[in-house]
């Protein structure tokens, strides 16, 4: 397990892995990516000004993404948890170090939201949540416990699974490799990841219920959001660097 990481192909990463080892495994599977542009004067007013938005196409984008979190445990420690997570999440970069920021997080695991938001300053919510596969459809569900905020979809792939190619929207939104934190005293944290490349599929999902934006009160640019499926990745997730 020590060696481990090196008999994965990692020139797909746009930059070396960190000389320290990895700390957590997880797996990320029945993945649905729900992308909404919008404009980038509403996005730079919800995110932290230490991080610089990266833009597709003259837009910032958000993204709902529901999956099932498995194989979720500590190097070295023979443990795993599972559980439905939901992240909401924009794309920013520092030191052209492209990445993810995350408006927030929804888990039913109770201590992984407490140790999450201790630790790793990521915005995670207990949250009641619900996922079923179901041979190429998957039905999804969460209620925020602490807001009547809440989603519910039902989701599928059309299209056979793709590697997504650099410079296309598909690669850009999806081919991160680190996600970004804030912490209290405005200091800025980067996680390294790392995983193979994204298996993609075009997807379709109906949303039977969306009030996860309700406070915000955002409003996006297009009424239908460009969607993929993703049946998963297998993860390896490194401790928090200072930027």
């Amino acid at each position: 397990m020590l060696n481990e990481v090196h008999k994965w192909d990692t020139t797909h990463r746009p930059w070396p892995l960190p000389f320290m080892p990895w700390v957590m495994r997880q797996s990320w599977n029945n993945a649905l990516f729900i992308h909404y542009p919008i404009a980038i004067n509403k996005l730079r007013q919800l995110v932290p000004e230490q991080l610089q938005l990266d833009t597709y196409d003259g837009w910032g984008w958000i993204s709902i993404v529901p999956f099932k979190m498995e194989k979720v445990g500590i190097r070295a420690i023979p443990f795993s948890i599972t559980f439905p997570e939901l992240n909401i999440r924009t794309y920013v970069t520092i030191d052209n170090k492209p990445g993810v920021y995350f408006f927030s997080l929804d888990a039913t695991n109770l201590p992984v939201v407490f140790l999450s938001n201790m630790f790793i300053n990521l915005p995670y919510l207990h949250s009641q949540m619900t996922i079923h596969h179901d041979g190429d459809y998957t039905s999804f569900s969460c209620i925020r416990k602490s807001s009547d905020e809440s989603i519910a979809c039902l989701y599928h792939p059309i299209s056979e699974p793709f590697t997504a190619s650099k410079g296309t929207f598909d690669y850009w939104v999806t081919e991160r490799y680190c996600f970004y934190t804030v912490n209290s005293a405005g200091k800025v944290n980067r996680c390294n990841i790392l995983h193979k490349p994204w298996p993609l599929q075009h997807a379709e999902a109906e949303i039977r219920h969306n009030s996860l934006f309700s406070s915000k009160s955002l409003q996006f640019e297009a009424i239908t959001p460009i969607l993929h499926y993703s049946k998963g990745v297998d993860v390896r997730v490194w401790p928090l660097e200072r930027v």
